[in-house]
């Protein structure tokens, strides 16, 4: 992992303005990397992010929109977990809200794990990750013993 990383954010209706508060609160930390976000959450971040100011080389700090969660954004960031385009994952997600893509959303949180990938539920987990020593350095993330199942034996 480089010491510029990419970032998802994502957020659920009720998660969006916590997810929001974080990023503004962190946002000097937030810049220095690539941001990567579903839908709504996407629009939210760099309008937050536009609003506060640019970048440090001036320009507006622009996210990669991904399509909204429920109309497949949460499957397209799976596949870039999968591909290695992810490094870090902030997901606020709801536990009071039953959600129409609740598959995906258990698909996409099973693949940050496969693929071990640093990963934030909420508030407090989201703090403790991103003032990490490594958040800003390179880091080697180890894989994990379940790539060994894609080479079993089949009798």
């Amino acid at each position: 992992m480089d010491r510029i990383k990419n970032i998802a954010v994502v957020a659920h209706d009720n998660c969006k303005e916590e997810l929001l508060d974080f990023v503004a609160c962190n946002r000097e930390a937030i810049l220095a990397h690539n941001l990567i976000a579903t839908g709504t959450t996407g629009r939210l971040v760099e309008s937050l992010l536009a609003e506060t100011g640019p970048s440090e080389g001036g320009e507006p700090k622009r996210v990669r929109r991904l399509m909204s969660g429920p109309l497949g954004g949460d499957q397209q960031l799976g596949a870039m977990i999968s591909e290695g385009k992810v490094d870090v994952l902030f997901f606020f997600w709801d536990p009071m809200e039953p959600q129409p893509h609740d598959v995906d959303v258990k698909a996409l949180l099973r693949l940050a794990v496969l693929y071990n990938i640093p990963t934030a539920s909420n508030r407090s987990s989201a703090e403790f990750l991103i003032s990490s020593a490594f958040f800003d350095h390179e880091f080697s993330i180890k894989p994990n013993r379940f790539f060994e199942y894609a080479d079993r034996k089949l009798d």
